[in-house]
């Protein structure tokens, strides 16, 4: 389901978002490090972690965060409408 403005983000859906970025640009054994559109949702993501959400609101994404999150939704969503 694509993210509203007013529709809160689930950590599963973040984590989604940050699963599709990995496999596209996976990260190499010499440097462990995310691509860059993983690392800003990362960032969202620890957070939820580390003060137990389970829900984030859109307004607290940054715009490269909202990019990549909606990028991320729209190829799951393309993906899941080929399945079908």
């Amino acid at each position: 389901m694509p993210a509203q403005a007013q529709q809160p983000i689930s950590i599963i859906e973040l984590e989604r978002a940050i699963n599709y970025w990995r496999s596209k640009y996976p990260s190499s054994r010499d440097t462990m490090t995310l691509c860059p559109q993983a690392a800003c949702l990362a960032e969202l993501y620890a957070r939820m972690i580390i003060f137990q959400i389970h829900e984030i609101s859109i307004a607290e994404f940054s715009a490269k965060a909202r990019k990549a999150l909606r990028e991320a939704e729209e190829a799951h969503a393309g993906r899941h409408n080929q399945a079908a």
